[in-house]
């Protein structure tokens, strides 16, 4: 069995903006496959995302995009609000 693995690390001006990104990329009702881990954390201004997949390419390839779609939709976010 093979296993794919990447983190990724996003800094962020202020741990509010931090804690933001967070819950938007952690939505509490997903159900993963068993061997599918995400996990996504913040410490401090920093978010930390861990992403290890057991099926396939696609999979790994999806989810990575995925998570990638979520924060730079919480990032337009941020910034449109600043622009108010």
């Amino acid at each position: 069995m093979f296993s794919l693995e990447a983190e990724f690390t996003f800094s962020y001006e202020d741990e509010r903006e931090a804690e933001a990104v967070v819950r938007a990329v952690s939505p509490d009702n997903v159900v993963v496959p068993s061997d599918l881990f995400i996990e996504t954390i913040r410490r401090g201004r920093e978010v930390l995302t861990l992403v290890r997949c057991e099926r396939r390419m696609e999979t790994f390839l999806a989810t990575i995009d995925d998570l990638l779609s979520c924060v730079s939709i919480a990032e337009k976010a941020f910034s449109a609000a600043k622009k108010a």
